[in-house]
């Protein structure tokens, strides 16, 4: 369930840099470490981001290998299951090297809507609200 936290935490990163702009693709590097569902991410992500910029967009992903270090000589390797032994050494003190992340690698946007002037003359009139049409008025360039 911790994919609800997650989605939020994306789309408020995102919304903040798509700076008003349609979100159409957010690229995530997610660690195998994290444990994410992306099925069930991607659940939470269209629930979330209704009626924010980020409404419709698609979540890809590249995920990360889990990969430990050991601190002493130095050895890289990845796993499979936890195995917290050096292979090259045998010593345990061991870090993460990777497989941990969870970030908002990229966002590919849309352009923004058009203002309303510059919008063809027809949409005002479709509308019927002159309130719209007098603030179309004022704006309008000279």
């Amino acid at each position: 369930m911790h994919e609800l936290s997650l989605s939020s935490a994306v789309v408020n990163t995102v919304v903040k840099h798509a700076e008003g702009r349609p979100v159409e693709v957010v690229n995530l590097r997610i660690g195998k470490l994290r444990q994410v569902v992306p099925e069930t991410l991607d659940f939470y992500f269209d629930f979330v981001a209704r009626d924010t910029v980020c409404d419709g967009a698609k979540l890809n992903y590249e995920i990360i290998d889990a990969r430990l270090r050991c601190k002493p000589c130095a050895e890289e390797w990845s796993i499979d299951i936890p195995h917290f032994r050096c292979p090259t050494c045998g010593g345990s003190d061991v870090e993460v090297a990777s497989g941990n992340e969870f970030e908002v690698e990229s966002i590919e946007v849309g352009e923004p809507s058009a203002p309303l002037q510059d919008r063809p003359a027809g949409d005002l009139e479709a509308s019927g609200n002159d309130s719209e049409k007098e603030e179309a008025e004022c704006i309008a360039p000279r």
